[in-house]
């Protein structure tokens, strides 16, 4: 029976190849869209996941409270690791964490005689009892114990020595500063870890070097703690909340409490709202997630469309077997048959659309997904697609076909009520509105994104390079700025503590005359070098930039405009601002700019000039259509100067561009599926608009022989699918506008989503409708009403 089902099945699918066309081509597209989402979905999910000890695993993190509200961050105390589990009795193991120079920057490491960039943190030696990264030679705690001990990847290994095995026991030298000796490899980090690192350095090292730790009120490292088995996670957070005032004095206006979060949710939750853990890229997670369903639905309803309007094709196929004696549950099983024939063709197209297009959805997501086609959880879920999909899609069908009464169908009475005729247009109806709710996301989020690239940041990131401070720049600052300014192509050089393009430093000991006693404001702080207003092209409101001419400078500072208006002057150029114990003039009174993600907004700012900072980023502005040579002088004189470090450079522009990564993927995706999900529309409304012209071929023969002209029959064909994509729009532009504004309230700075998003939106879907249907209802409206009426 089931073998006559399918080739039953077989038939039809063959004699109406345009309606099977139609129904395997928008599920296919439907399935492998959603094929390629769910791929990228269990990878998001799966980062950090293959820990052994994930459940006991976490993140500190800072509840702060002052200046009248409440933010957290992941930057903790430099001995907060050690003293916890010193004191902490419920905790096994704990890990500090930093990077060993500026964050994002490459070490100079040194070995065998070759010279190679490589990334490198400090932590300390239970990391490697902590985490799940396995060590191909060395053991886990002796590893990261001694101060002169390295820990590095088989990658390292393998470029310095050649294997793992030949790397034990060598020496690598890393920014000619201090040679370590190779006591453990450690396998390459998979690419599902949020960690990526080629090299370990001891905690001790980092103690040693930094002197600020030993002040409870400098944070910068992560710390990372590992619970002991059955440890209750609230007690610890209660004994942890007001650890760090056993070590510095309690502040009224600024309070600090630690708290824990899953290690293995800090990716997809690394956002604070009141200083508390709100979402992150799991909004994205979710968001893709149901656009996956969206997809798929809408392709499901095309196939639901498409047999319940061809029924009246089958009408006396199922009168006939209902007279012979088939039972109805035998009809839905042959319907349903039939959808998982089409369903089966379909997922089979989908899953060569998916091996085809999976190189082009890495390079747009940044990711390394494979098809897990040795997991046999990845083919039970695709039996698991192939028949919610079968079902899903022919369900509807399958119950209202067998419901047919097989003497009106026998007896040529079949008339369909309005139930059918409704059903199908609220399908339509549903489509259309998933498909604008993506038409509109796409907008409005290609509009922000051109909004942030646009925008006047308060600095030119045009034309302006980045090198970091390193080996002998550091000491030789002075002379490569003279001979920098003499390279052609070359407009002006500074340097900087942070990079201007995110200033992370922040200091809560910022004074001035007539500040409340129990105020505490956190201001970004900033160390520059002389002419960096010049260089980075920032606009002075008042007062002056920084000059050698005046020799007091050092001990001045300039000051933002967010800053000033935090202080309360009137005329701040002349006041006395105190930073820590150092008292000095305000010098200077810049024009807001921005300094982080416009998902922040713009912070008070305070600089001071140093030159002999030791490290950071040197900034060279370059003229316009001259920046390659400036370029390829920068690096002969770096190769000149520093010759043990390559020469490395980032542009401004890209680096801006990097703090929006997440969001440039999502608008990408989102027009690609936008126009995915609005093309499988319309091959449902393709499909309907034939089969309505083919059914009413006797009346349009009629009305053409009563006089009605062509455009009098298109206006008639194409309006009866116009009105339900007007009721869609109804529909989904209120549900568009209530995401898309919860989406934008992410940014501080953000466009206004005004009536001329969803205009264009509404315009984009009728003409893409009409469009769908024309070609059709023109063919039927040119017809020749006599053959038509001889035919019939």
């Amino acid at each position: 029976m089931i073998r006559n089902y399918f080739k039953i099945a077989w038939r039809n699918l063959t004699r109406n190849k345009a309606f099977s066309a139609i129904n395997i081509t928008g599920l296919a597209l439907g399935l492998s869209c959603s094929m390629l989402i769910f791929l990228w979905v269990n990878d998001e999910k799966s980062i950090d996941n293959f820990h052994e000890n994930g459940r006991k695993l976490f993140q500190v993190y800072e509840r702060n409270f002052y200046d009248g509200k409440v933010d957290a961050g992941y930057s903790t105390q430099g001995l907060l690791a050690d003293e916890l589990k010193r004191n902490i009795p419920e905790i096994q193991y704990t890990s500090g964490f930093e990077y060993v120079v500026a964050p994002g920057t490459l070490s100079t490491a040194e070995a065998n005689g070759k010279i190679i960039k490589m990334l490198g943190f400090f932590a300390d030696a239970d990391f490697f009892n902590m985490f799940s990264f396995p060590l191909l030679r060395g053991k886990a705690q002796a590893s990261l114990q001694s101060p002169d001990k390295i820990a590095i990847s088989r990658k390292m290994a393998e470029q310095f020595f050649g294997s793992a095995d030949n790397a034990i026991s060598k020496t690598v030298l890393i920014d000619i500063k201090a040679e370590y000796t190779v006591a453990a490899v450690f396998e390459n980090l998979p690419a599902n870890s949020s960690f990526q690192f080629d090299f370990l350095l001891p905690w001790q090292v980092f103690v040693k070097q930094n002197k600020w730790i030993n002040n409870w009120g400098n944070t910068s490292p992560a710390t990372y703690v590992q619970l002991k088995e059955g440890a209750a996670v609230n007690k610890v957070e209660a004994k942890i909340k007001d650890f760090i005032y056993n070590y510095t004095e309690k502040n009224k206006s600024f309070y600090t409490q630690l708290a824990l979060q899953p290690f293995n949710q800090k990716y997809l939750y690394s956002n604070f709202k009141n200083g508390y853990i709100d979402g992150g890229r799991i909004e994205y997670v979710r968001l893709f997630t149901i656009i996956a369903i969206f997809i798929l639905i809408i392709a499901c309803i095309n196939f639901m469309n498409l047999a319940t309007a061809r029924s009246g094709k089958r009408a006396k196929e199922i009168g006939l077997r209902k007279v012979i004696g088939a039972m109805r549950w035998s009809l839905i099983w042959q319907f349903l048959g039939e959808a998982l024939l089409i369903t089966f063709f379909s997922i089979t197209a989908a899953f060569l659309i998916v091996v085809l297009m999976l190189p082009l959805f890495n390079s747009l997501t940044g990711k390394q997904l494979t098809l897990p086609i040795e997991d046999p959880v990845f083919w039970l879920s695709l039996l698991g697609l192939l028949a919610g999909t079968g079902l899903i899609a022919g369900s509807y069908p399958a119950l209202f076909l067998s419901s047919l009464n097989p003497l009106k169908v026998l007896k040529g009475k079949l008339k369909f009520g309005w139930a059918p005729v409704f059903f199908r247009q609220g399908l339509v109806v549903f489509q259309f509105s998933l498909s604008i709710l993506l038409i509109v996301g796409m907008i409005v989020i290609y509009r922000q994104m051109d909004y942030i690239q646009s925008k006047n940041l308060g600095y030119d990131r045009e034309n302006l390079i980045y090198i970091p401070i390193e080996g002998s720049l550091a000491d030789r600052y002075s002379s490569f700025k003279e001979q920098v300014q003499q390279l052609p192509g070359v407009m002006g050089i500074s340097k900087m503590r942070n990079s201007p393009t995110v200033i992370e430093h922040h200091n809560n000991s910022i004074g001035w005359p007539g500040k409340a006693p129990d105020l505490t404001v956190s201001f970004a702080d900033g160390v520059v070098g002389y002419d960096f207003i010049k260089t980075m092209k920032l606009s002075l409101k008042e007062g002056r930039d920084f000059s050698k001419e005046f020799g007091l400078d050092s001990a001045n500072f300039i000051l933002n405009e967010t800053a000033v208006k935090k202080m309360g002057f009137e005329n701040p150029v002349g006041q006395t601002v105190t930073w820590g114990n150092h008292p000095g003039k305000i010098i200077g009174v810049l024009k807001d700019f921005h300094f982080n993600s416009m998902h922040q907004a713009i912070e008070p700012l305070i600089l001071r000039v140093d030159e002999d900072w030791s490290w950071g980023t040197i900034l060279v502005r370059t003229k316009p259509r001259e920046t390659k040579e400036a370029i390829a002088g920068l690096e002969k004189l770096c190769k000149t100067i520093n010759p043990k470090f390559p020469f490395t450079y980032q542009f401004s522009d890209l680096e801006f561009e990097k703090l929006y990564r997440s969001e440039q993927v999502v608008s990408k995706l989102s027009n690609i599926f936008a126009f995915l999900a609005i093309f499988i529309s319309c091959l449902g409304l393709f499909g309907l608009a034939a089969f309505t012209a083919e059914q009413r071929t006797k009346e349009i023969g009629v009305r053409k022989v009563l006089g009605a002209s062509v455009s009098n029959i298109l206006t008639l064909l194409v309006s009866n699918f116009l009105k339900p994509v007007g009721i869609a729009l109804i529909i989904a532009f209120p549900l568009a506008w209530y995401i898309m504004h919860k989406w934008l309230m992410d940014f501080q700075y953000k466009i206004n989503m005004g009536v001329d998003i969803f205009l264009l939106a509404g315009i984009l879907t009728f003409l893409i409708a009409i469009f769908t249907v024309a070609f059709q209802s023109i063919k039927s409206a040119l017809a020749n009403p006599v053959k038509n009426l001889r035919v019939e």
